[in-house]
């Protein structure tokens, strides 16, 4: 494998969509396709038995194992993988649902193979991909519709500087040197957060501080 290229995996259920997927993705230059899956419970028995991709590109609606259970999956058992939805829809719900899976962004199977090469980028490098569908307007509209308390969430000056730096793609130890802590701070920092947004994953963590307006990409 190139290690100057982004190891990704596909999960689609269509099998001419995934084949011309793996050909125009390869024929970058930059992308490494490790392997394609037809559903989650297809994802799940190769991830064992391939390397770990960086980007997995996630459709939704998928017999067996759909989009955002798969996504869930991955977020709860291999978090260092970020997901980028790849769907037909366009409507607000599957988006806001794919989000609130744990997906790092989202795009349209119709987007140009340019855009798509510059989104998987995106997110390997920042575990999230911000385009005019993931807009703050749609990520407000997640804090509408969730069942959870929608009042302001109160962070203190350093749980903030560390919500902005989690926006970048520095490890958690370099945020750490950064802001001249130790990695235990910067652990409890997350942890504090994780409960105070109701989140389990990094990429929660900044769309649930962007629907906040607590920062701005």
């Amino acid at each position: 494998m190139d290690a100057d290229k982004i190891d990704i995996a596909i999960v689609d259920d269509h099998t001419l969509f995934r084949q011309g997927l793996v050909s125009l993705l390869s024929d970058s230059g930059k992308i490494n396709v490790i392997f394609d899956a037809e559903n989650g419970q297809d994802m799940i028995h190769k991830l064992s038995r391939h390397p770990i991709p960086e980007v997995i590109l996630m459709d939704i609606t998928m017999p067996q194992m759909d989009g955002y259970e798969s996504t869930k999956w991955i977020k709860e058992n291999h978090p260092e993988i970020k997901v980028l939805a790849l769907s037909m829809f366009e409507e607000d719900k599957p988006i806001i649902g794919m989000l609130k899976s744990g997906a790092g962004g989202y795009m349209l199977k119709q987007s140009r193979a340019s855009d798509l090469v510059d989104a998987i980028t995106g997110i390997a490098k920042q575990s999230f991909y911000i385009n005019e569908l993931v807009s703050g307007k749609l990520l407000r509209n997640i804090q509408n519709n969730q069942s959870v308390k929608t009042l302001q969430v109160e962070v203190n000056a350093n749980e903030l500087k560390f919500l902005e730096l989690c926006c970048s793609d520095l490890t958690y130890k370099q945020i750490a040197d950064m802001m001249n802590l130790s990695p235990h701070t910067i652990d409890n920092y997350r942890e504090a957060l994780f409960q105070k947004f109701e989140t389990k994953s990094r990429t929660g963590l900044v769309i649930a501080a962007l629907r906040q307006e607590l920062i701005k990409i």
